[in-house]
């Protein structure tokens, strides 16, 4: 015989269910066109910089083309057209499923994208994830007993992180750990060899370990706050009343509520998370998506750096989207957000 939930339970959520829904369309509606205007904004700017495009594109041939061949070409390439026009096309090709032609790397910018997303992706993930388990020991340790020696060395320690920048915490990292202790400081494979899952675990452990340091600061800072109001409230003092021990309510009562604010931090900062992870790939070589967008920064390769800051904005506004209907989903207090 099957159990079957209460009709007032299966009600609210669907409720809630369609209150997330409706949250996600919401923010798809203004993520595509700010999106759109923010790939808009890079083609604006390159309009504006003082670098000339048919230059970067021919290379060494240009000095020896005619000054008429120059002109044919760039009527060619519609580098005479204006900026608006030039972003349209661009636009247009990617409904098309042509996202142009990178020329640092002379390949599709699909291709690029498709061989080095997934690094990054990697590294990303992989430094999240151990700076949200470090975060939850740290700040619970230190949250425990506010003004001990504990607390003192964890909040000593994160702002202590905080005031190092990226790629000096990485050059430090590669000189502890990679020329004292021998790991591998660059690259995801060793001499040249085809990268394999072993090889690139080995050669993640750096990288991945100074960008978790790098966002300690503020996901510590934020969950002890919520630790110490968690361990405050009223719920928390009637479960230390009924005998439960410090364990316990840690983990039942303490935890399930700081955590919440916590998501909803992750999410929104996301769009630090990649800058952390451009700084480290470039410091690391890491084989990235994000040392590919410097590169093209450096050469105006504009249909490859277009693509990247459209797939950072649309990871920036799915992570906070993402989060915030987690909170929803979690928390039945609240009603939207």
């Amino acid at each position: 015989m099957s159990m079957q939930a209460p009709p007032g339970l299966l009600t609210l959520g669907r409720i809630r269910a369609r209150k997330v829904l409706s949250l996600l369309g919401r923010r798809t509606l203004v993520a595509v066109p700010a999106t759109a205007g923010i790939t808009a904004a890079v083609f604006w700017l390159a309009s504006l910089a003082p670098f000339n495009p048919l230059a970067l594109y021919m290379g060494s041939q240009y000095e020896h083309a005619t000054p008429v061949q120059r002109g044919e070409l760039a009527a060619q390439l519609g580098l005479n057209d204006a900026w608006y026009a030039i972003w349209w096309r661009w636009v247009s090709g990617i409904f098309r499923g042509d996202w142009g032609t990178s020329r640092v790397f002379g390949q599709p910018v699909a291709q690029v994208v498709s061989e080095r997303l997934p690094y990054t992706a990697l590294l990303v993930a992989s430094g999240l994830l151990v700076a949200m388990a470090l975060s939850v020991v740290l700040a619970v340790g230190a949250a425990r007993r506010p003004g001990s020696a504990a607390d003192a060395v964890v909040l000593g320690l994160v702002h202590l992180a905080q005031a190092i920048p990226p790629f000096v915490l990485g050059l430090a990292a590669i000189a502890v750990f990679a020329i004292v202790l021998g790991l591998p400081a660059g690259g995801a494979a060793s001499g040249g060899a085809d990268p394999t899952l072993g090889g690139i675990a080995l050669h993640l452990v750096l990288p991945a370990g100074v960008l978790a340091v790098t966002l300690l600061p503020w996901l510590v800072l934020n969950l002890r706050a919520s630790v110490l109001e968690a361990l405050d409230s009223d719920a928390v003092l009637a479960a230390r009343g009924r005998g439960l021990g410090q364990f316990t309510v840690l983990r039942t009562h303490v935890l399930p509520v700081a955590l919440l604010p916590f998501m909803t931090v992750v999410g929104s900062k996301l769009g630090e998370l990649v800058t952390g992870a451009l700084l480290v790939e470039a410091v690391f070589s890491w084989p990235g998506l994000a040392s590919a967008t410097v590169s093209s920064a450096i050469a105006g390769d504009f249909p490859l750096l277009a693509a990247a800051t459209a797939l950072t904005s649309a990871a920036v506004f799915a992570g906070s989207a993402l989060a915030d209907a987690c909170y929803l989903i979690l928390d039945p207090r609240v009603s939207d957000v």
